[in-house]
């Protein structure tokens, strides 16, 4: 059975977390982290999009997210 993470919907085959989620021993990154990791990976996908575009659609992606929906930065936004 396929689950999805909960830091960032990548389907997962067990646990709450992906690898790209973790640090070396297993842990969540921090939000910090996995936050320019996802604006990144936006740039990366979007390159004709502000920063403040990225960052403000990662921060409403997020809260979406049940490993961040309740973090203070992801919360301020609403």
């Amino acid at each position: 059975m396929t689950v999805s993470c909960e830091s960032c919907s990548m389907p997962i085959e067990s646990g709450p977390y992906c690898e790209h989620c973790v640090d070396a021993e297993g842990n969540l990154q921090s939000f910090d982290e996995r936050f320019e990791r996802m604006v990144g990976w936006q740039a990366r996908r979007h390159p004709e999009q502000s920063r403040d575009e990225i960052e403000a659609a990662t921060l409403r992606y997020m809260a979406t997210m049940p490993a961040w929906r309740e973090h203070p930065r992801v919360t301020a936004q609403a």
